[in-house]
């Protein structure tokens, strides 16, 4: 029988792991706070697109969802903790655009790319920074900003004329 030793990741290499940390953790923190306040958004919009605006908002907070997992279980296999629990999101993460109560359409979109403009510069960080360290990383956030550069572009249509 062999003797077979198992180490975290960052034992292997812990700038990588360290860097991944440190670029990926703002944007799990960012898509974490765009997911609570999209939900915020679907349940508040109101006026003639409501129905249409209502059901994107499910698509754009799955998609925060999603990344934020991506994100967050990159930083952990590379043998790092995250925090990401609501109180660290709300300290960590810049005021939202998102009104508290019934908003119409128009200016709810707008509250919300701005929310997700924030996000998108903070994955845009993670892509430059991640380039020196580890492109395993680099391309999930890659992937993660096209999902929300595609959100924010169905969200836009909406106000385009």
């Amino acid at each position: 029988m062999t003797d077979t030793k198992t180490v975290p990741a960052t034992a292997a290499n812990p700038d990588v792991a360290a860097a991944t940390a440190q670029f990926l953790t703002p944007v799990v923190l960012g898509l974490q706070g765009l997911a609570v306040n999209g939900k915020q958004a679907h349940w508040n919009v109101r006026g003639a697109n409501f129905i249409a605006i209502h059901e994107l908002l499910d698509s754009v907070v799955a998609n925060a969802q999603a990344g934020a997992d991506q994100a967050a279980e990159r930083i952990v296999a590379l043998g790092l903790p995250i925090d990401a629990r609501v109180a660290t999101v709300a300290e960590k993460t810049p005021a939202t655009a998102v009104p508290a109560g019934f908003t119409q359409w128009d200016a709810l979109i707008r509250n919300v790319i701005t929310d997700m403009d924030a996000v998108i510069a903070d994955v845009q960080a993670a892509i430059d920074g991640l380039d020196e360290f580890d492109l395993t990383s680099q391309d999930i956030a890659i992937g993660i900003k096209e999902t929300l550069e595609k959100d924010r572009w169905f969200l836009f249509a909406h106000l385009a004329e």
